[in-house]
């Protein structure tokens, strides 16, 4: 049994412009379990930050990464059906 509460066992930051994502895995309080907190952080100042996070458990999962590709599918065939999606690698092989 882990001492430590939201021991973060990986991180991975997304540098977009302005705004910054933030993907860490995190232990439960038994620290058995592990669950990811996504983090946007938007630069709204000179030195201020704008956070917004989603916590996000292995049940839900397959539902999360199902419900984003079908959302991201839905935009390149029915919205942006001209814009290159090549750097989304789902959609490189023409799966959806």
């Amino acid at each position: 049994m882990s001492d430590h509460y939201n021991d973060e066992v990986f991180a991975k930051r997304v540098p977009a412009g302005k705004r910054t994502y933030f993907f860490d895995v995190k232990t439960t309080r038994s620290g058995e379990d592990f669950f990811l907190t996504i983090t946007e952080s938007k630069r709204t100042g000179e030195d201020t930050y704008e956070k917004h996070k989603l916590f996000l458990y292995k049940e839900d999962f397959g539902k999360f990464v199902d419900a984003l590709h079908e959302a991201i599918d839905h935009i390149r065939d029915e919205r942006l059906p001209d814009h290159d999606f090549s750097d989304v690698r789902r959609l490189q092989n023409g799966q959806g």
